[in-house]
Formats: C-alpha cells, sequence, structure tokens
C-alpha cells in the first residue's frame, strides 16, 4: 500500500512540474525572427592629450547611482594612463527600424564619437551617419546606406502591463545577440535628472554593451530601448530602465524630419504634494503637482494658472506624482491646447492652457538682497519679516523677506533667513502688513500651506499652526 501511495504521489508531482514548464514562455520563435534586425555599435573617438583614466571617469569602486553603462571604452594602446592622439573604441546595441536602414540607439552611445561602425547579423560592417541624437531622451538615430534590411515589429509601451514578460537582445560586454528575459517590474519610473522619459522598470539582466539594445514583448514587438540600470558593482543587480518605444517613435520622427526635437512647455516650477502639504491644502490624500513658481511670458503665465494650483488631471489623465507632469508635457505639440484639472482653495476647476515650445536654456538664479529697514516680528509664527527692496521685488515679484527666525511654528516647518514670503494660505502677502494681518488670521490647529522663494527656487512648505 505505501509502494501505491508513493508512486500515486511522484505521479502527482511529475505532472505539476510537467504543467509549471509548459505554462513557462518560450523564446525560441521570438529570437529567431527578431535577432537580424538587431545590429552591434561600435564608435571611434580619437581622443586627445587626456588622461584616459581621468577623461573617462574609471574609479576603483563604482558607487551606488543611477548611471548609463555604455562609454566606457577600450584602454588604448598603452594601458590605462596611455596619451596621445590614440584611438579608443566602445560598443552598445541597435535595431533596424526601416528597410533603408534607419536605427535606434542611446545617445550615449555614440556620443563624441568621429566614426559610427554597424555590424548586421549577416557580419557585415556598415559605417553609420548619425541623422540625430537628443541627449534629454538619451536617444540617437543613425542611418546606414542598404536596402531590404531586416526590421523588428514596433509595439506599443502604453498597453504594456507589469508582470508581463520581456526580452532584450544586445551585446553585453561585446557578446553579441545574447538573449536575457524577465519581467516588467513597474512604469512610469522617474529617475535622477531625467524629467521626460517615463522608464520602464525590468529585472531584465541588462549589462554594459545591452545600451541601445530591443526591449521586446512575447509578441515579438519592440517596447523599449535599454538605457540604465542601477547598480552598486559596476554590474547587473536586477533593476534596469527602458525608454518606452512610443516615446522612442516620437523622438525619431523629429530627428528624421528636423535633426532636433521640440518640447511642449508649460513654464511652471513643481513640486511634490506629501501628506502634511496635502492636509494643509485640505486635500484627501497627497497626489498631483502642486504649483510652486509661474515662469514669467510662459503659457502657464498666459492661463488662468496660480502659484498654489495643484494639478491633478493632464488632458484627463492623472497626475499622481508631480513627476508624471513633466512626462505628459513634454510630449505634447508646441501650440496644443491641453486642459488641467486643477486645486485651487480647495476648489476643483477646469483650466484651458495653450502649450508652448520648451526654451533651449533655464532662466538665470533669481538674485536675493537683503538690505532694508523696515522690519516687524510675528511671534506666532516666530518670524522677523521686511518689505522687499527694489531690487528684490524686481527678481521675485510681491512679498516679504525672512530676516530672523525665532523658536516657534516657522523654525519646526524649516524657514530660514534669506526665505521670501510670498502667500499664506493662499492669501497673497505683499508688506509686512498684509503678512501680520494674514497670519492673525489663520486657524489654529491646523496646517496651512506657506509659499516661499528660496534662492530663487519658490516652493511650498506646511505650518503647523499651535491651538
Amino acid at each position: 500500500m505505501n509502494a501505491v501511495l508513493r508512486y500515486f504521489v511522484l505521479t502527482l508531482l511529475w505532472l505539476s512540474a510537467g504543467q509549471a514548464l509548459a505554462n513557462l514562455p518560450d523564446f525560441r520563435d521570438l529570437v529567431k525572427e527578431a535577432s537580424p534586425a538587431v545590429v552591434n555599435i561600435s564608435t571611434v573617438q580619437r581622443a586627445g592629450g587626456s588622461d584616459y583614466q581621468q577623461r573617462y571617469g574609471l574609479p576603483q569602486e563604482v558607487p551606488e547611482i543611477f548611471r548609463h553603462f555604455f562609454g566606457i571604452p577600450v584602454p588604448p594602446q598603452g594601458g590605462p594612463g596611455g596619451k596621445g592622439g590614440r584611438e579608443s573604441t566602445s560598443l552598445g546595441s541597435g535595431f533596424i527600424i526601416s528597410r533603408d536602414g534607419y536605427i535606434l540607439t542611446n545617445n550615449h552611445v555614440i556620443k563624441d564619437a568621429d566614426e559610427i561602425i554597424v555590424r548586421l547579423n549577416d557580419r557585415r560592417e556598415l559605417e553609420a551617419k548619425l541623422i540625430g541624437a537628443d541627449e534629454s531622451t538619451d536617444l540617437a538615430l543613425l542611418k546606414v546606406e542598404a536596402k531590404n534590411l531586416p526590421t523588428v515589429k514596433l509595439g506599443n509601451s502604453e498597453t504594456l502591463e507589469v508582470g508581463e514578460w520581456v526580452v532584450a537582445i544586445g551585446s553585453p560586454f561585446g557578446f553579441d545577440y545574447s538573449v536575457t528575459a524577465g519581467i516588467v517590474s513597474a512604469k512610469g519610473r522617474s529617475l535622477p535628472n531625467e524629467n521626460y522619459v517615463p522608464f520602464i522598470q525590468t529585472d531584465v539582466a541588462i549589462n554594459p554593451g545591452n545600451s541601445g539594445g530591443p526591449l521586446f514583448d512575447l509578441n515579438g514587438k519592440v517596447v523599449g530601448i535599454n538605457s540604465q540600470i542601477y547598480t552598486r558593482s559596476g554590474g547587473f543587480m536586477g533593476v534596469s530602465f527602458a525608454i518606452p518605444i512610443n516615446v522612442a517613435l516620437d523622438v525619431s520622427e523629429q530627428l528624421k524630419e528636423k535633426g532636433r526635437v521640440s518640447r511642449g512647455w508649460l513654464g511652471v516650477v513643481i513640486q511634490e504634494v506629501s501628506k502634511e502639504l496635502a492636509e494643509s491644502f485640505g486635500l484627501e490624500k497627497a497626489a498631483g503637482a502642486l504649483v510652486a513658481q509661474i515662469v514669467p511670458g510662459s503659457p502657464a503665465d498666459d492661463a488662468d494658472l496660480q502659484n498654489g494650483d495643484i494639478i491633478t488631471h493632464f488632458n484627463s489623465k492623472p497626475i499622481y506624482m508631480s513627476s508624471d507632469l513633466p512626462h505628459q508635457v513634454g510630449r505634447v505639440k508646441p501650440g496644443s491646447k491641453v486642459a488641467l484639472d486643477v486645486v485651487r482653495n480647495g476648489k476643483r476647476r477646469k483650466v484651458s492652457v495653450t502649450i508652448g515650445t520648451l526654451p533651449d536654456a533655464d532662466s538665470a538664479e533669481l538674485a536675493l538682497n537683503n538690505s532694508n529697514p523696515k522690519e516687524r516680528s510675528s511671534n506666532r509664527l516666530g518670524l522677523v519679516v521686511a518689505d522687499l527692496n527694489p531690487a528684490q521685488r524686481k527678481n521675485v515679484g510681491d512679498g516679504v523677506v525672512v530676516r530672523e527666525v525665532l523658536q516657534g511654528t516657522a523654525a519646526q516647518a524649516g524657514l530660514i533667513n534669506g526665505d521670501i514670503i510670498t502667500m499664506i494660505y493662499g492669501e497673497p502677502v505683499r508688506t509686512v502688513e498684509e503678512f501680520d494681518k494674514v497670519v492673525a488670521g489663520l486657524p489654529a490647529g491646523r496646517s496651512v500651506p506657506m509659499r516661499i522663494v528660496r534662492r530663487g527656487a519658490a516652493m511650498f512648505i506646511p505650518l503647523r499652526i499651535a491651538p
């Protein structure tokens, strides 16, 4: 009887294992079909006279950072300390999007290259021309002179879901046409200094040389371009990031047509809505993008937007985090009208804005001048404030400047000398007299928002008013 029972249990285990294996995806057909359109990209840079290690920043130990994982070239002849006009070669990946030779890759793969060589699946090597590059999205469009080339199938990154299987094909560490697989870990990720790309996060093994290569869904369609990884060691640690193909195609079309990219511009400085700020603004939950400052002469300035507005929807799409807003605005064609849902003084309203073109350079930082004789103390907040002088008023507008922070509510909120207070609890503050009047009327026992300008940057902070 025991033998029969053991046989029955083993049979069930065998059947269960077989069923589990049957449910795993099979990537063989995908790889056979897609690989011919994936290319290896090498670049030649004729270095000047700088020291190699200094030039390329080779550290003793890679710190825990987000970083681009391409652009560490093979040391020139003579080793890491070599100097002179020797050539250095870098390796990356890309993929063909048209039969006449247009190729997408990362900007950091080909940046500063004097020569770009594309090696095809059939081992042909072709010199590529750079059609255009966009540093903001880390994308580059190349062109080789050839006909009837194999191409990838293009997918839709908008319909990609967290938990889906995805596959990467590329040249990690120079190993051509390596295949790795994993799942989508998250969508819409914002990375430091990357304002215009809602990255796809995956656990697909991505390493140096994978940069610029395609990320496929199970239908064999490209849904992303592998671009960055998170690492402590310099290698794969389970977190990698891809540029959504929808973003990449929009950029590539603009690069193809005019060699540069035009982005939508709203003209606001925004900040995250924390739990404390949400409470101070009377919101049920912390969500949206808080308008801390409106750029003079911008589309937002021409519209009905105001400092202190909380943008909750952009063209009916919800804004959960403040970082969601630049992703949406940047993809809108300049000159288009958009509808914003905002919360102003606890009330919801619609605002229509005509999106402008993102300027090439940021405005200079506002200068602060602390000299003004007229001061007043406000013991309720623990602040000594003064009227703005003409130079400050010209740069900032209306407000009062903080001269001294005493013990109390303001100190707890983090105010410092030199902060310029422009609004409290939705009420503009133009003079010391107005400041005292607004402060006297603040409700006790709750948080209220205060708008300040600190070193040229506007922000809101929550103040907890004592009972």
